[in-house]
């Protein structure tokens, strides 16, 4: 608990920070608060360049943020929550340090910019690699610190849109895909502390601002369960079409990586010059959408040119977030929708932008599949309560619709396609509560360390294996020596030593691999086994540091052979 507040802290203030990074870049980049909502203005300090200067803009961001995400933190490109999950469902909670900043960086500078994402994916990434590093420092258990990057989440979620409730439902239904009673204290705590830091320096107030909705007749209830299918359709149809142009953009091009963005930023250049409104996150014209101020075509021009913009930014190596995206779309295809229905029943079908509001909640569940959230972060970021029926109603449509049309939701799919089955992660894996001093084996004999090398051969290969323990003059441990190591140097003798030197011996070849010690969790044993010279590891007393017995792959594999059912049941 002490250390959820420690990270909830770490991310509230994380949030205010890249809170202003965006608005700083975006005032820099194009010279306004908000360039989605000046319509074609010129840059105050451009003017020469008119509205042009947003085919710049993009091309100047992919510069600096491209070589940034390239050579300090790849995992940085893209939307950065299916990271998060694959580091909590498959790499124990471990997310390197610089993510945070990396990410803070690159994704203002996209945002500012011009790229058409939004800020969940980034404050998610952020908080997130804070709790993964708080976990590191302190060595808290694989199931600890995954806890603190569930924690790092929801208080990013929490600070920066004012939604402590969302933070929580977010990072459990999503990251942790998993409402364990032990998790959710902890994960409270961080969004609660996060959200208090938050609201002292961002204000406390509704993150969009939209006049008060109802339902005044039953019969419209009918109509927002067709809108939760609708809704649902579209945010499948958002996600096919993103990882599309991705590939599309892959294919295309040939050139380093560092340089992507900015060349595609030609492209989204382009794009923007024909819709500025798809500048940025986009909020004022998300509300202006919901307030009935556009016509049909408008909205659904706006909602075609939000999926390709955010998927080309996306794909051109861009950094930032689909969850604004997604209401973005829910708003568009909300108002259009509610727009035809008041034209067909003008009587019965009610004001417009309570459809608005409801197919922001519909889309994002259509595309992340997540209901509870999505029906938390509706009402939290609107102050909406007098829809909540309706709103329930079609964001669970939404989901039962995203299910029958697609096996993934939009975060899962990006790791489906480097053959990461999330779902697989969540069976109980035999592996699962053993520990290294369960499955190791008994010691090998130990290698004198001063034992010649040509002696030592015919030792390591009666041992069966190919790697050795090492022992020192006193007598105590010094590491190992690989039989590649020992092959090696006998057939490429040192050239420091002339033919009158004392020939080698073990001692010379001898390194401490990575410690693994015997109360270690098997699992998280794993990646040092793998990564390691050899065909095994000494398990080491985590008091004396001396070896108490022997890891190797074979004694893994019989582990996972044991509990394995009949053929028939397979």
């Amino acid at each position: 608990m002490a250390l959820a507040l420690v990270v909830g802290c770490g991310a509230g203030l994380g949030a205010i920070a890249f809170r202003w990074l965006i608005q700083t870049f975006t005032r820099l980049l194009s010279g306004h608060a908000d360039y989605s909502a000046a319509g074609h203005a010129a840059h105050p300090w451009l003017p020469w360049l008119g509205p042009w200067f947003v085919v710049l803009a993009p091309v100047a961001g992919g510069l600096l943020y491209g070589p940034l995400v390239q050579r300090f933190a790849k995992e940085a490109r893209g939307h950065g929550v299916p990271e998060v999950m694959y580091a909590v469902a498959h790499r124990g909670g471990r997310i390197a340090p610089q993510v945070a900043v990396v990410k803070a960086l690159a994704s203002a500078l996209c945002m500012g910019s011009g790229g058409s994402v939004g800020r969940e994916g980034p404050i998610v990434q952020i908080g997130s690699a804070l709790g993964s590093t708080v976990g590191g420092v302190l060595r808290v258990p694989e199931d600890r610190r995954r806890l603190l990057v569930a924690c790092g989440a929801a208080g990013g979620i929490a600070a920066t849109f004012n939604a402590p409730l969302a933070g929580v439902f977010f990072a459990m239904e999503l990251i942790l895909r998993d409402f364990a009673v032990e998790s959710f204290g902890a994960i409270v705590l961080s969004s609660v502390t996060a959200s208090v830091i938050g609201r002292a320096v961002l204000g406390d107030e509704a993150f969009l601002t939209l006049p008060a909705f109802h339902v005044a007749h039953p019969a419209q209830y009918l109509l927002f369960a067709l809108l939760g299918v609708v809704a649902g359709v579209v945010g499948v149809a958002f996600t096919r079409v993103l990882y599309l142009i991705e590939d599309a953009c892959d294919w295309a091009w040939r050139g380093p990586e560092w340089l992507r963005p900015a060349v595609g930023g030609l492209l989204l250049g382009g794009l923007l010059l024909a819709l500025p409104q798809m500048y940025g996150v986009g909020y004022p014209v998300l509300e202006n959408a919901i307030e009935g101020r556009y016509a049909i075509g408008l909205l659904l021009l706006l909602l075609v040119g939000k999926i390709v913009a955010t998927s080309l930014t996306i794909g051109i190596g861009g950094s930032g977030g689909v969850f604004a995206p997604s209401l973005f779309l829910g708003a568009m295809t909300g108002t259009a929708f509610g727009v035809t229905a008041h034209h067909l029943l003008p009587g019965t079908a009610g004001p417009v932008g309570a459809y608005g509001l409801v197919g922001m909640g519909a889309a994002f569940a259509g595309a992340a599949r997540a209901p509870i959230t999505a029906v938390i972060v509706l009402f939290e970021l609107t102050g909406q309560y007098t829809i909540i029926l309706p709103m329930m109603l079609a964001i669970v449509l939404a989901t039962l619709t995203s299910r029958l049309l697609s096996r993934d939701t939009i975060y899962t799919l990006k790791l489906r396609r480097r053959g990461i089955d999330l779902d697989s992660a969540r069976l109980r894996s035999p592996l699962a509560g053993a520990s290294v001093r369960d499955v190791m084996e008994e010691l090998p004999a130990a290698l004198s360390g001063g034992l010649p090398l040509e002696d030592a051969t015919d030792v390591i290969a009666r041992s069966g294996h190919g790697v050795l323990p090492v022992t020192g003059r006193d007598g105590r441990y010094a590491g190992v020596v690989t039989a590649r190591a020992v092959a090696e140097a006998l057939t490429e003798p040192d050239p420091a030593l002339d033919a009158h030197a004392t020939p080698r011996v073990v001692a010379d070849l001898a390194e401490r691999p990575p410690a693994v010690t015997a109360g270690a969790p098997l699992s998280g044993a794993l990646h040092t086994l793998v990564t390691a010279d050899g065909a095994g590891l000494p398990v080491l007393d985590a008091e004396s540091g001396e070896p108490v017995g022997w890891l190797t792959h074979q004694t893994v594999l019989s582990v996972l052979h044991a509990p394995a059912a009949p053929a028939g049941n397979a």
